[in-house]
Protein backbone atom coordinates (compact mmCIF):
# COMPACT_ATOMS: atom_id res chain seq x y z
CA UNK A 1 0.00 0.00 0.00
CA UNK A 2 1.52 3.29 -1.54
CA UNK A 3 -0.16 5.84 1.20
CA UNK A 4 -1.94 5.79 4.47
CA UNK A 5 -4.86 7.50 5.54
CA UNK A 6 -4.40 8.64 9.53
CA UNK A 7 -7.83 9.41 11.54
CA UNK A 8 -7.64 11.34 14.74
CA UNK A 9 -10.10 12.21 17.28
CA UNK A 10 -9.86 14.74 20.33
CA UNK A 11 -8.33 12.93 23.67
CA UNK A 12 -11.97 13.75 25.26
CA UNK A 13 -14.12 12.67 22.88
CA UNK A 14 -12.67 9.33 21.18
CA UNK A 15 -13.07 8.06 17.72
CA UNK A 16 -16.75 7.23 17.70
CA UNK A 17 -18.03 3.35 17.24
CA UNK A 18 -17.79 2.30 13.41
CA UNK A 19 -16.05 5.33 12.20
CA UNK A 20 -13.09 3.46 11.02
CA UNK A 21 -14.92 0.90 9.48
CA UNK A 22 -17.21 3.44 7.71
CA UNK A 23 -14.16 5.33 6.09
CA UNK A 24 -11.87 1.89 5.71
CA UNK A 25 -14.84 0.72 3.34
CA UNK A 26 -15.64 3.85 1.76
CA UNK A 27 -11.94 4.08 0.34
CA UNK A 28 -11.76 0.57 -0.37
CA UNK A 29 -8.49 0.46 2.32
CA UNK A 30 -6.56 -2.27 3.48
CA UNK A 31 -4.90 -2.69 6.82
CA UNK A 32 -5.66 -1.01 10.24
CA UNK A 33 -3.34 -0.08 12.52
CA UNK A 34 -3.85 1.20 15.65
CA UNK A 35 -1.49 4.30 17.04
CA UNK A 36 -3.87 4.70 20.42
CA UNK A 37 -6.71 3.27 21.35
CA UNK A 38 -9.99 5.15 20.73
CA UNK A 39 -7.57 8.24 19.43
CA UNK A 40 -5.68 7.73 16.29
CA UNK A 41 -5.50 4.62 13.85
CA UNK A 42 -4.09 4.34 10.14
CA UNK A 43 -5.48 2.85 7.36
CA UNK A 44 -3.44 1.86 4.67
CA UNK A 45 -4.44 2.47 0.98
CA UNK A 46 -3.44 2.05 -2.42
CA UNK A 47 -3.94 5.34 -3.46
CA UNK A 48 -4.50 8.99 -2.20
CA UNK A 49 -8.62 8.55 -1.56
CA UNK A 50 -11.02 11.03 -2.66
CA UNK A 51 -11.48 13.06 0.94
CA UNK A 52 -15.29 14.75 -0.13
CA UNK A 53 -15.64 10.59 0.08
CA UNK A 54 -13.45 10.48 3.71
CA UNK A 55 -15.95 13.73 4.84
CA UNK A 56 -18.76 11.59 3.70
CA UNK A 57 -17.86 8.67 5.56
CA UNK A 58 -17.06 10.47 8.75
CA UNK A 59 -20.63 11.46 9.08
CA UNK A 60 -19.66 15.30 10.99
CA UNK A 61 -18.15 13.46 13.72
CA UNK A 62 -15.06 15.64 14.87
CA UNK A 63 -12.64 13.35 13.50
CA UNK A 64 -9.48 14.59 11.57
CA UNK A 65 -8.26 13.18 8.43
CA UNK A 66 -5.11 13.12 6.81
CA UNK A 67 -3.53 11.25 3.54
CA UNK A 68 -0.35 11.06 2.32
CA UNK A 69 2.37 8.81 1.31
CA UNK A 70 3.08 6.17 3.39
CA UNK A 71 7.19 6.58 3.23
CA UNK A 72 8.86 8.80 4.36
CA UNK A 73 6.50 9.95 7.53
CA UNK A 74 9.04 10.88 9.90
CA UNK A 75 10.61 14.20 9.78
CA UNK A 76 13.85 15.36 11.03
CA UNK A 77 13.19 19.20 11.02
CA UNK A 78 10.05 20.62 12.91
CA UNK A 79 9.27 24.23 12.39
CA UNK A 80 6.23 25.91 14.39
CA UNK A 81 4.27 28.90 14.34
CA UNK A 82 3.91 30.28 18.43
CA UNK A 83 0.66 31.80 18.28
CA UNK A 84 -2.55 30.17 18.24
CA UNK A 85 -0.24 27.29 17.71
CA UNK A 86 2.10 25.95 20.25
CA UNK A 87 0.49 28.28 22.55
CA UNK A 88 -3.36 29.25 22.84
CA UNK A 89 -3.26 32.83 22.50
CA UNK A 90 -2.57 35.47 20.31
CA UNK A 91 0.70 37.76 22.82
CA UNK A 92 0.00 40.83 21.13
CA UNK A 93 -3.53 40.63 20.90
CA UNK A 94 -3.29 40.35 25.03
CA UNK A 95 -0.90 42.98 25.15
CA UNK A 96 -2.61 45.45 23.26
CA UNK A 97 -5.20 44.96 25.69
CA UNK A 98 -2.82 46.27 28.64
CA UNK A 99 -2.49 49.25 26.41
CA UNK A 100 -6.36 49.85 25.76
CA UNK A 101 -6.31 49.07 22.06
CA UNK A 102 -7.21 45.34 22.65
CA UNK A 103 -10.37 45.91 19.74
CA UNK A 104 -8.14 47.90 17.42
CA UNK A 105 -5.19 45.94 17.38
CA UNK A 106 -7.32 42.33 17.29
CA UNK A 107 -9.36 43.92 13.93
CA UNK A 108 -6.06 44.44 12.13
CA UNK A 109 -4.23 40.90 13.57
CA UNK A 110 -7.78 39.01 12.53
CA UNK A 111 -7.19 40.52 8.55
CA UNK A 112 -3.34 39.73 8.75
CA UNK A 113 -3.68 36.57 10.11
CA UNK A 114 -6.56 35.73 6.73
CA UNK A 115 -4.45 37.28 4.55
CA UNK A 116 -6.41 40.37 3.85
CA UNK A 117 -3.24 42.81 4.40
CA UNK A 118 0.34 42.14 4.08
CA UNK A 119 1.63 41.36 7.56
CA UNK A 120 5.27 43.59 8.01
CA UNK A 121 2.82 46.86 7.54
CA UNK A 122 0.29 45.26 9.69
CA UNK A 123 2.68 44.56 12.51
CA UNK A 124 4.23 47.88 12.27
CA UNK A 125 0.45 49.64 12.55
CA UNK A 126 -0.12 47.34 15.60
CA UNK A 127 2.90 47.81 17.80
CA UNK A 128 3.09 51.45 17.18
CA UNK A 129 -0.37 51.48 19.13
CA UNK A 130 1.41 50.27 21.88
CA UNK A 131 3.86 53.32 22.42
CA UNK A 132 4.43 54.24 25.46
CA UNK A 133 3.08 50.87 27.55
CA UNK A 134 5.21 50.05 30.24
CA UNK A 135 7.38 46.78 29.86
CA UNK A 136 5.62 45.15 33.15
CA UNK A 137 2.48 44.64 30.64
CA UNK A 138 4.90 41.91 29.19
CA UNK A 139 5.20 40.24 32.19
CA UNK A 140 1.66 40.07 32.64
CA UNK A 141 0.62 38.76 29.34
CA UNK A 142 3.37 36.15 30.10
CA UNK A 143 1.30 35.18 32.80
CA UNK A 144 -1.38 34.22 30.68
CA UNK A 145 0.49 32.21 28.05
CA UNK A 146 -0.94 28.54 28.07
CA UNK A 147 0.59 25.81 26.36
CA UNK A 148 -1.35 23.86 23.76
CA UNK A 149 -2.24 20.23 24.37
CA UNK A 150 0.63 17.94 22.70
CA UNK A 151 2.64 20.89 22.22
CA UNK A 152 5.47 19.37 24.68
CA UNK A 153 4.75 15.68 23.70
CA UNK A 154 5.18 16.61 20.25
CA UNK A 155 8.56 18.58 20.40
CA UNK A 156 10.27 16.16 22.87
CA UNK A 157 9.43 12.54 21.03
CA UNK A 158 10.86 14.53 17.62
CA UNK A 159 13.83 15.84 19.08
CA UNK A 160 14.55 12.26 21.00
CA UNK A 161 14.13 10.59 17.34
CA UNK A 162 17.09 13.45 16.39
CA UNK A 163 14.99 16.10 15.03
CA UNK A 164 15.36 19.65 14.90
CA UNK A 165 12.96 21.38 16.74
CA UNK A 166 12.36 25.29 16.05
CA UNK A 167 9.82 28.08 17.24
CA UNK A 168 9.54 30.18 14.54
CA UNK A 169 7.38 33.76 15.26
CA UNK A 170 5.76 37.00 13.66
CA UNK A 171 5.39 37.77 17.02
CA UNK A 172 8.31 38.70 19.39
CA UNK A 173 10.96 37.83 20.99
CA UNK A 174 10.24 38.33 24.76
CA UNK A 175 7.48 35.82 24.38
CA UNK A 176 9.08 32.88 21.86
CA UNK A 177 12.34 32.66 24.21
CA UNK A 178 9.97 31.62 26.79
CA UNK A 179 7.87 29.52 24.69
CA UNK A 180 10.45 27.53 23.16
CA UNK A 181 12.35 27.16 26.95
CA UNK A 182 8.66 26.09 28.31
CA UNK A 183 8.07 23.67 25.43
CA UNK A 184 11.84 22.02 24.49
CA UNK A 185 12.41 23.75 21.44
CA UNK A 186 16.59 23.78 20.04
CA UNK A 187 15.99 26.94 18.83
CA UNK A 188 13.84 30.56 18.57
CA UNK A 189 13.01 32.81 16.36
CA UNK A 190 10.79 36.24 16.30
CA UNK A 191 10.62 40.01 16.11
CA UNK A 192 12.31 42.36 18.94
CA UNK A 193 9.86 44.97 20.26
CA UNK A 194 11.76 48.08 20.73
CA UNK A 195 12.03 50.01 24.43
CA UNK A 196 13.61 52.67 26.13
CA UNK A 197 14.36 50.85 29.27
CA UNK A 198 11.26 51.35 30.87
CA UNK A 199 8.31 51.34 28.22
CA UNK A 200 7.55 50.25 24.22
CA UNK A 201 8.55 52.73 21.96
CA UNK A 202 6.30 51.99 19.36
CA UNK A 203 8.74 50.49 16.70
CA UNK A 204 10.11 46.99 16.09
CA UNK A 205 13.21 45.66 15.01
CA UNK A 206 13.79 45.43 11.33
CA UNK A 207 13.75 43.32 9.10
CA UNK A 208 10.35 41.21 9.91
CA UNK A 209 10.05 37.97 10.44
CA UNK A 210 7.17 37.46 7.85
CA UNK A 211 5.82 35.30 5.78
CA UNK A 212 9.00 35.15 3.74
CA UNK A 213 10.98 35.18 6.52
CA UNK A 214 9.79 31.63 7.79
CA UNK A 215 10.04 30.22 4.58
CA UNK A 216 13.57 31.33 4.42
CA UNK A 217 14.22 30.01 8.15
CA UNK A 218 12.52 26.46 7.29
CA UNK A 219 15.27 26.00 3.89
CA UNK A 220 18.32 27.31 5.45
CA UNK A 221 17.39 24.90 8.88
CA UNK A 222 16.95 22.19 6.26
CA UNK A 223 20.06 22.82 4.39
CA UNK A 224 22.21 23.54 7.47
CA UNK A 225 21.26 19.37 8.63
CA UNK A 226 21.96 18.61 4.83
CA UNK A 227 17.94 17.59 4.43
CA UNK A 228 15.23 17.93 1.92
CA UNK A 229 12.24 19.62 2.24
CA UNK A 230 10.39 16.66 1.92
CA UNK A 231 12.24 15.42 5.85
CA UNK A 232 10.54 19.09 6.76
CA UNK A 233 7.56 19.45 8.58
CA UNK A 234 5.85 23.02 9.40
CA UNK A 235 2.59 24.14 11.35
CA UNK A 236 0.78 27.02 12.10
CA UNK A 237 -2.23 28.58 11.89
CA UNK A 238 -2.33 32.02 9.77
CA UNK A 239 -1.73 33.54 6.18
CA UNK A 240 1.89 34.43 7.16
CA UNK A 241 2.63 30.90 7.50
CA UNK A 242 1.32 29.93 3.82
CA UNK A 243 4.66 29.31 2.28
CA UNK A 244 5.94 27.81 4.55
CA UNK A 245 3.27 24.86 4.94
CA UNK A 246 3.11 25.19 1.36
CA UNK A 247 7.32 24.19 1.33
CA UNK A 248 7.63 21.72 3.99
CA UNK A 249 7.67 18.08 3.27
CA UNK A 250 4.11 17.96 5.64
CA UNK A 251 2.78 21.72 6.12
CA UNK A 252 -0.05 21.42 8.48
CA UNK A 253 -3.10 23.94 9.24
CA UNK A 254 -3.57 24.04 13.53
CA UNK A 255 -7.28 24.66 13.80
CA UNK A 256 -6.30 27.44 11.05
CA UNK A 257 -7.60 30.61 9.78
CA UNK A 258 -10.09 28.95 6.64
CA UNK A 259 -7.99 30.24 3.90
CA UNK A 260 -4.69 28.48 5.36
CA UNK A 261 -6.88 25.13 6.29
CA UNK A 262 -8.19 25.59 2.18
CA UNK A 263 -4.65 26.04 0.79
CA UNK A 264 -2.52 23.39 3.52
CA UNK A 265 -1.95 19.36 2.30
CA UNK A 266 -3.01 18.63 6.14
CA UNK A 267 -5.02 20.30 8.34
CA UNK A 268 -6.07 19.24 11.94
CA UNK A 269 -9.33 21.21 13.18
CA UNK A 270 -9.97 18.83 16.11
CA UNK A 271 -7.43 17.14 17.88
CA UNK A 272 -4.21 19.01 19.72
CA UNK A 273 -1.00 18.99 18.57
CA UNK A 274 0.06 15.13 19.60
CA UNK A 275 -1.76 14.81 16.38
CA UNK A 276 1.45 15.67 14.60
CA UNK A 277 3.34 12.52 15.74
CA UNK A 278 0.09 10.45 14.96
CA UNK A 279 0.93 11.85 11.13
CA UNK A 280 4.34 10.63 11.13
CA UNK A 281 3.13 7.62 12.07
CA UNK A 282 4.23 7.11 16.11
CA UNK A 283 2.05 4.90 18.66
CA UNK A 284 1.26 6.82 21.56
CA UNK A 285 3.99 4.14 23.34
CA UNK A 286 6.42 5.77 21.72
CA UNK A 287 5.66 9.62 22.75
CA UNK A 288 8.03 11.02 25.23
CA UNK A 289 7.07 13.11 27.95
CA UNK A 290 8.47 16.02 28.76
Amino acid sequence: MSHVLTLIAPRDRGLPAGVVQAVRDAVGGGAVTTLSDNEAVDVALPAPPDLATVRRALGGAAVDAVCQPAEGRRKLLLVADMDSTIITTETLDELAAYAGKQAAVKDISDRSMNGELDFATALRERVAMLAGLELDALERTWERVRLTGGARELVATMRAQGALTALVSGGFTFFSGRVAALAGFDIHRANVLIDDGAALTGAVAEPILDRNAKLTTLDALAAERGLARSATMAVGDGANDLDMLGAAGLGVAFHARPIVAAAAAARIDHADLRALLFLQGYPVSAFVTA
